[in-house]
């Protein structure tokens, strides 16, 4: 009952969409204020109905009603409740059923917060918002029901896919379905601004904190997927290059460029063609990287399915959204002109730089990622595009960002001077110059990856800090309370990508990886460590039975740590996972990995020394802080209502 219930929810929830698209769209077009304010109620109508929906599944998966189909694909009755609640996202359907979800909830949050949008463009963002929600809860009824039932249901499940089984794998999709559609709210703003023909500072100040808080999510999530990766599967890295990983990132780098391209029009009334188009591309990208992810067309460890069915369903999705706003944004953009100029020695002339060189490198993503798929289709020719091509063409566009940056932070409105920036910079440059002097003093065989690296990495920190105090002014640090906290969310966030920087290039340039046959009892020397095997017994999980090892590292005859990798076996499914031994530290990782038994009686053993790898999520999490900090700036909530006041923007000229 409670699955037919979830069903029927659904149905309403499209045939209130449905609603949502037509009436508020024709009223504002009429100018019917009763028509306008159903945007609203239909908004939150349609949140409540997936909301009952989402719920419904989730009762079957958390009482193991393996009469639904879904749940007997992707459940059992022995598996940790929190991986029966995550089993509910960990498929194709249930985490179609949570996009939808979190689309709603945006809508539905827009007509709660967004009271003082003007009524017009408020009903056309949420009818805009509400045509997306329509064609993919179309999508899920007629190809991806999740309330299927079975008609003998059978006693016990087949269990989820083991990887999944990890609390970073329960929170990862949520954050990056957050982050993934809550770009939409920055498109349903651009397309409702071309209808309306009209881009000015108002809107740009509207649709900011969207975009933020969607690029906030979506760096967590990227983020948890990158540590669950590190962790979890014992290859000792951190990102793949993978075609799903590129569908995530392609967003997070176009969204980036949006939040900067923003700022202009917010300040000076110029780029609106090139923030609109950003808009649309932002989003463009999620719905690609949903594509590849549903369609088949590229294979990955991360994809969910392989239905052409689905796959031409989401492709024609995707060919209507994005094809008819950029058609619009074809027949719009003339009119939206930009009313100042700039020298290109400005922080305008530094955003532009900033949104190319983040543009371009969101294209060279997309060409490898998709390249073998063309090949494949043109020619006849299965190629991989792999981390070589991707560091060597995308590393160039982000050396020249780093570079950039603190520049573009400290430049004046309009125009301005170099050489009167750098003076702010002294310190920076000097601390800068000082560090990759040190690191190529001590990198073993003099790798540049290290000291461009890590001196791109102190540039940033360097120039976040000189920016803060640039800002106070002759008050020192009695202002830097006092200073908006945009300003200072600008600075962490900065300094974050400074840290990640950092981490990475060290990691990547100094790391030490071991793979050898060790027999229980002995001890061998990876760098300045000794390490044992000391014992490997076999120990009973929940629903997995383990094998673990007990592995002592020593220094100097002093002992670090006893570290316990574990090798796991899911019985229902038959699968072995691989849980790597860490001990995290702030300057290096310790990383132990067990492998199978050999044939004379020893274990394949594979030792990482990772220096400096948890300083990639410490800036991961500091660039998430400084989107939160500036996000929670109070110029933000009172900007619409102040814009309410003011005589209705004309059309741009």
């Amino acid at each position: 009952m409670i699955a037919e219930l979830g069903h029927f929810a659904l149905i309403l929830a499209l045939a209130v969409a449905i609603f949502q698209v037509i009436v508020p769209m024709v009223g504002a077009a009429r100018g019917w204020s009763g028509w306008i304010e159903a945007a609203r109620p239909a908004a939150l109508a349609q949140f409540g109905l997936i909301g009952i929906s989402f719920a419904a599944l989730t009762v079957a998966f958390v009482t193991s009603d393996f009469s639904v189909a879904l749940v007997y694909e992707n459940s059992h009755t022995a598996k940790p409740m929190i991986y029966k609640i995550s089993g509910v996202w960990g498929n194709h359907e249930g985490s179609m059923l949570l996009w939808v979800l979190i689309l709603s909830l945006f809508g539905a949050a827009v007509a709660v917060f967004d009271a003082n949008l003007p009524p017009k463009l408020r009903a056309r963002v949420l009818a805009v918002q509400a045509a997306i929600g329509m064609s993919f809860l179309a999508f899920i009824l007629f190809t991806s029901n999740p309330f299927l039932r079975m008609a003998s249901p059978p006693f016990n499940g087949r269990d989820l896919n083991p990887l999944l089984q990890d609390p970073g794998l329960a929170f990862h999709p949520p954050f990056l379905y957050l982050g993934y559609v809550g770009l939409s709210m920055a498109f349903s703003f651009a397309v409702a601004a071309l209808i309306e023909g009209r881009v000015d500072a108002a809107w740009a100040r509207w649709v900011r904190p969207w975009t933020l808080a969607a690029w906030i999510f979506l760096t967590i999530g990227i983020g948890l997927g990158s540590w669950w990766a590190y962790y979890e599967l014992g290859w000792g890295g951190f990102w793949f290059w993978d075609p799903v990983e590129n569908a995530s990132f392609m967003p997070w780098l176009i969204a980036a460029a949006l939040l900067h391209s923003a700022i202009v029009v917010e300040k000076r009334e110029v780029l609106k063609s090139w923030t609109i188009l950003l808009a649309i591309m932002a989003f463009g990208f999620s719905l690609i990287g949903t594509f590849i992810v549903r369609s088949g067309v590229i294979t990955s460890v991360h994809s969910f399915a392989s239905d052409p069915e689905r796959g031409v369903f989401i492709l024609l999705i995707l060919g209507v959204f994005l094809g008819g706003a950029l058609t619009l944004f074809t027949f719009r953009a003339p009119a939206m002109q930009a009313r100042g100029a700039f020298a290109p020695v400005s922080r305008e002339g530094a955003l532009v730089l900033n949104n190319i060189l983040l543009a371009v490198s969101a294209f060279v993503v997309f060409v490898g990622t998709m390249w073998p798929l063309v090949a494949e289709m043109l020619w006849d020719r299965k190629l991989s595009v792999g981390a070589p091509f991707f560091e060597q063409a995308f590393t160039p566009f982000m050396v020249a960002l780093a570079i950039i940056l603190p520049l573009g932070a400290i430049l004046p409105w309009k125009r301005g001077r170099l050489a009167r920036v750098l003076y702010p910079l002294r310190g920076a440059l000097v601390l800068t110059g000082a560090v990759m002097a040190l690191i190529f003093a001590v990198s073993t065989g003099r790798s540049a990856l290290a000291v461009i690296g890590g001196g791109l990495g102190v540039w940033l920190v360097g120039g976040a800090v000189a920016d803060l105090w640039l800002r106070t002014g002759s008050s020192g640090f009695a202002r830097l309370r006092r200073l908006p906290r945009a300003d200072w969310g600008k600075a962490v966030a900065h300094a974050g990508l400074g840290v990640t920087f950092i981490g990475i290039s060290l990691l990547m340039a100094w790391q030490v990886e071991d793979i050898r046959v060790a027999h229980i009892g002995e001890t061998f020397r990876v760098s300045a460590y000794d390490i044992t095997l000391t014992e490997v017994d076999e120990r009973p999980g929940p629903n997995y039975q383990a094998t673990v090892a007990t592995m002592k590292v020593t220094r100097d005859g002093r002992q670090v740590a006893v570290l316990y990798p574990e090798k796991r076996i899911y019985p229902v499914q038959a699968m072995p996972t691989t849980e790597a031994a860490i001990q995290n530290g702030m300057f290096r990782d310790l990383y132990l990995v067990i492998g199978d038994t050999q044939p004379d009686g020893g274990w394949a053993v594979r030792t990482y020394i990772k220096p400096f790898a948890s300083w990639i999520w410490l800036g991961v999490a500091l660039m998430a802080l400084g989107g939160c900090i500036s996000l929670s700036d109070r110029r933000y909530r009172v900007a619409a209502g102040a814009r309410q006041s003011r005589p209705s923007p004309q059309p741009a000229e």
